[in-house]
């Protein structure tokens, strides 16, 4: 497979998975935004959803204040935010046309559907509850198009970009909602455990999706610990830091094996995934969970330009 084609295909489940998860961040805030006035943390829930994403500072180039309006804006809508879900979907589309032949029609048929859609929401009129019906019709619009790709790409090399494409960027983002969690949301002297925890934990496993898994899992009230335990180390967990790099370092193997070299990206994943999988939670709370988090979001782009270098370039 050519390189470019190869790349484009890596970055479109990139830039599909980033729109699905920069709408579950919203979402979370949201869901915060809704609780009672008691519970509000130190930093308010827009100010946490930007921080989730990473773009702090463009954010404060752009707006004065992160209110629900602005975060949306910016998150959602805004073209000065290259990782907006609005210009997600659109490079998203734009990559999917570059490798038409690649593609299945069903997945094509998802991703310009998508993106479609996308026309009729408008920031400028987001109410609350036109916001909830778009964070579900973007969730919804990644889910049928990973699908789409799931249930008919043939098995070869280009499913094997497009797959750790998508687990990357879900590594990312599940590592970045975490430490939001831990090191921003809650305000200083607030007791681990106490009511405001338990809604933020809450809204947290929410936006991913793992609040019924969790329950599921342990059987009992949502304790830190337990949710820690079950978005790194779990492998059951789909949106699990160790499952993204069991599947991650899966796809890499089997492009070591079609192609017939191995390389640092395989080295770096391996690595990677055999420390998270060799891991005890009570480890991440001794070291401390934001150092944690911040080492393996560094350690995720580092394997992400090792792929680059090996394969993309």
């Amino acid at each position: 497979m050519l390189s470019r084609t190869a790349d484009t295909l890596y970055w479109l489940a990139r830039y599909v998975e980033r729109a699905e998860n920069t709408a579950r961040i919203l979402d979370a805030a949201l869901r915060l935004a809704t609780l009672p006035a008691g519970y509000g943390g130190s930093s308010n829930e827009w100010e946490s959803a930007v921080a989730a994403t990473g773009s702090e500072d463009l954010f404060r180039s752009l707006y004065e204040e992160a209110t629900q309006a602005t975060v949306v804006d910016f998150l959602a809508f805004s073209p000065a935010n290259p990782s907006s879900i609005r210009n997600c979907l659109e490079i998203a589309r734009h990559n999917a046309r570059a490798v038409r032949t690649a593609l299945t029609i069903e997945m094509w048929e998802a991703i310009n559907g998508a993106w479609l859609e996308m026309k009729r929401f408008d920031g400028a009129t987001m109410t609350r509850p036109r916001l909830g019906e778009f964070l579900s019709f973007v969730k919804e619009a990644s889910l049928r198009f990973d699908g789409s790709a799931y249930r008919t790409m043939l098995r070869n090399d280009a499913f094997d970009f497009f797959r750790i494409g998508v687990y990357l960027e879900r590594a990312d983002s599940t590592a970045r909602i975490l430490d939001v969690k831990s090191h921003i949301l809650l305000p200083e002297g607030q007791s681990v455990g106490g009511g405001l925890d338990y809604f933020q934990w809450s809204a947290i496993l929410r936006s991913v999706s793992a609040l019924t898994s969790y329950h599921w899992v342990y059987r009992e009230s949502l304790r830190p610990r337990l949710v820690a335990d079950l978005l790194i180390l779990r492998r059951e967990m789909p949106r699990s830091l160790t499952s993204c790099y069991e599947n991650a370092t899966r796809h890499l193997d089997y492009l070591a094996r079609t192609y017939g070299r191995q390389g640092p990206s395989q080295r770096l994943a391996r690595a990677s995934y055999a420390r998270l999988e060799s891991m005890e939670i009570t480890t991440v709370f001794a070291t401390g969970m934001h150092a944690f988090l911040v080492d393996f979001i560094g350690e995720n782009n580092q394997l992400g330009q090792a792929i680059s270098e090996q394969y993309l370039v």
